[in-house]
């Protein structure tokens, strides 16, 4: 059976081994050109040192290897990630330095919507676990900032309704960073623009911004899917100016919502929570102002009441000063006699000492006195100079230091002790007692007399008023019986002391 066909195998055409895979390679090529390929992707490791990225895509039944140039990998809007299910766009090679073949691929989406949801899950599941979205890290927005900064598209209806917002509610400094919102890089210019708000520094030409808005109008989940980029998630979180993220409508929502410090369901919404409404802190200026005054005018009725309650509970005057007065006036009786008693012994003193003094020994101990006055006076004489040396140069050292202004008020505090000081010692002296209708009667020697008992008829008196004085005279003595103001009182005179019927008896000072 052999023999017939072997002269037809030897007349074969005979290939090396570099020709027959080249060959096979470009048969694969020219029969399949650009096909359409689903599957899932496994052993994806990243892109290589090189920059292309090698895995494989598989379903139930077969595998096949995949390679991405370094030239394609950097157009394609969805990276692949392990366990992905995608469907690919490229050409069907071989390589025949193992004898693989491979598809060389040139796009790459998800297979379908449930793909990106699973995706954005697994996204959304790793992002959490880093922390990101935790409500603790977020920032509060400014009250009132003066300087806005908008990334987003230079061009659509998103952009002119938030400036339009801008201007009713209250006019900011808006600067715009125009970036693509879809489609290919758009992801990295929106990353770069949050990093370049954040790279001004605080007094450049340049304002920077005191919050950020992330804005586009609504669209599909490919279309939106630029705001759920790793590279754009990672700087909204890194972002050290607070970042209101306004993409889509308010059914949609992305990653950068998640991360973000506030996320606004419309564009429009996040100009209006951005700046403040003019005429609603009008409003809300004079509501708290009035609410002031209310509590205001409550807090000094208070202190009013508790002013008057507390001034019922103080004692009157009169009591404050009576115990004094008491003080005063026994006071009063002890130092005349210890005027009296202290006067008699200097007298017997004096008479002691003075029959010992003779002229010459007095002569003696003034010459002496007088030589120790005139030593002492010279040595106080130089000391005093060299005091007053001292003190010269002291105060030149500090006259630089001291103020006028300074020794003014201080003089001034002292002024105000001393007249409320004298006004004290006006009010405790016996002309104050005198000037509210009490009177000092003495007798002819001048004592003062402090009993009626004892004084006689037609005695002469002295009577000291608070403008003067008068002399008087006893017109009747005190008989057994009487009794006089307080116990004691002096007489009757002629001079208008005697006391009106019916009237209330004046006590004495003493």
């Amino acid at each position: 059976m052999t023999e017939p066909t072997a002269p037809a195998l030897r007349n074969a055409p005979e290939y090396s081994v570099g020709e027959l895979s080249n060959a096979i390679k470009r048969a694969l090529e020219d029969g399949f050109g650009h096909v359409r390929l689903r599957g899932e992707v496994s052993g994806y490791r990243g892109p290589h040192s090189s920059g292309h990225c090698y895995f494989s895509l598989k379903d139930e039944k077969a595998k096949i290897d995949a390679v991405v140039w370094k030239g394609s990998w950097g157009r394609l809007r969805i990276k692949p990630e392990e366990g992905m299910e995608v469907i690919v766009t490229g050409k069907v090679s071989s390589f025949p330095g193992s004898s693989k073949y491979q598809i060389v691929i040139e796009a790459l989406e998800p297979a379908g919507a449930g793909a990106l949801m699973a995706l954005l899950e697994e996204r959304k599941r790793k992002f959490a676990a880093e922390g990101l979205f935790d409500e603790a890290r977020k920032k509060p927005l400014p009250f009132l900032p003066r300087v806005v900064g908008i990334v987003t598209s230079p061009t659509g209806a998103v952009i002119r309704d938030m400036l339009h917002g801008f201007e009713e509610r209250f006019p900011a400094h808006v600067i715009i960073w125009p970036v693509p919102v879809q489609g290919e890089g758009s992801a990295a210019k929106i990353a770069a623009a949050i990093q370049g708000f954040n790279a001004i520094e605080p007094g450049r030409s340049i304002p920077r911004p005191d919050v950020l808005i992330v804005a586009r109008g609504g669209g599909s989940l490919e279309d939106l899917w630029g705001f759920n980029e790793e590279a754009v998630v990672r700087a909204a979180a890194a972002s050290r100016i607070p970042l209101i993220s306004a993409v889509g409508h308010e059914t949609d929502w992305t990653l950068l919502d998640l991360v973000a410090d506030a996320r606004a369901p419309t564009p429009t919404k996040a100009a209006e929570w951005a700046v403040p409404k003019y005429s609603e802190l009008i409003a809300d200026l004079a509501d708290r102002s009035r609410r002031l005054r209310i509590a205001s005018r409550r807090l000094l009725e208070a202190a009013r009441t508790h002013l008057k309650a507390s001034a019922r509970g103080l004692p009157r005057p009169e009591d404050l000063t009576a115990l004094p007065r008491q003080r005063f006036d026994a006071l009063d009786q002890r130092l005349a006699r210890a005027l009296l008693a202290n006067t008699r012994s200097h007298v017997l003193r004096q008479s002691r000492i003075s029959g010992r003094l003779t002229p010459g020994l007095l002569k003696s101990v003034v010459d002496r006195r007088q030589q120790r006055l005139k030593d002492g006076w010279t040595s106080a004489r130089s000391a005093l100079m060299r005091i007053a040396g001292d003190r010269r140069r002291r105060f030149e050292r500090v006259g630089g230091r001291l103020r006028v202004e300074a020794l003014s008020n201080r003089l001034d505090q002292k002024r105000r002790a001393l007249e409320a000081q004298s006004k004290l010692l006006t009010s405790y002296s016996y002309q104050g007692v005198l000037a509210r209708g009490f009177a000092i009667v003495r007798d002819d020697n001048g004592v003062m007399v402090r009993r009626a008992a004892g004084l006689s008829q037609r005695q002469a008196l002295e009577v000291e008023f608070a403008d003067g004085r008068s002399g008087v005279e006893v017109t009747r003595p005190m008989q057994p019986g009487d009794r006089g103001p307080g116990g004691s009182g002096a007489g009757r005179s002629e001079a208008g002391t005697r006391k009106k019927r019916g009237g209330p008896p004046q006590g004495s000072l003493f």
